[in-house]
């Protein structure tokens, strides 16, 4: 029941769901107001704006453009994402890779041509299943194939 739960938490569809819902929205008001207290007055010296960047605007026949507000989401879209990917998503795929299950190898995976016809065959082959000639398995392939001895 445990290893169940287990599974469910470490699955990666989960993670993602609950990072970009619950810890998202938790972050998001404190990288807005970070960003509009320390990063958009930085940017506001650097650019030669003076007071809040988010009144930066300009006008082009009379249609205001307040990019001041895109420039604003942007920064603090950025902020948010490093936020959650430092720390949220980099520590919890180092999670789930040490607790990744070990695949087992294949032994019919790695293949080699019968020395007879040359079709392509399992290493681990002592037949062809072409032209039915005896054939040495290869000894890597049989060194994958065996148990270790139990105490």
């Amino acid at each position: 029941m445990l290893n169940g739960f287990k599974d469910f938490i470490v699955r990666g569809n989960v993670i993602s769901m609950a990072v970009g819902l619950a810890v998202g929205t938790a972050f998001t008001a404190v990288v807005t107001g970070f960003s509009k207290a320390f990063i958009t007055p930085l940017i506001g010296l650097a650019t030669g704006t003076v007071g809040n960047f988010n009144d930066a605007r300009f006008h082009v026949g009379g249609t205001v453009f307040p990019y001041g507000l895109a420039i604003s989401a942007a920064i603090a879209f950025v902020i948010t994402a490093a936020v959650l990917y430092f720390l949220i998503v980099a520590p919890l795929a180092k999670v789930q890779a040490r607790f990744a299950k070990e695949q087992a190898a294949d032994p019919k995976a790695e293949k080699r041509d019968c020395p007879r016809c040359f079709t392509e065959i399992p290493a681990i082959a002592t037949r062809c299943a072409h032209c039915t000639s005896e054939v040495e398995p290869v000894a890597t392939s049989l060194d994958k194939l065996a148990v270790p001895a139990s105490r």
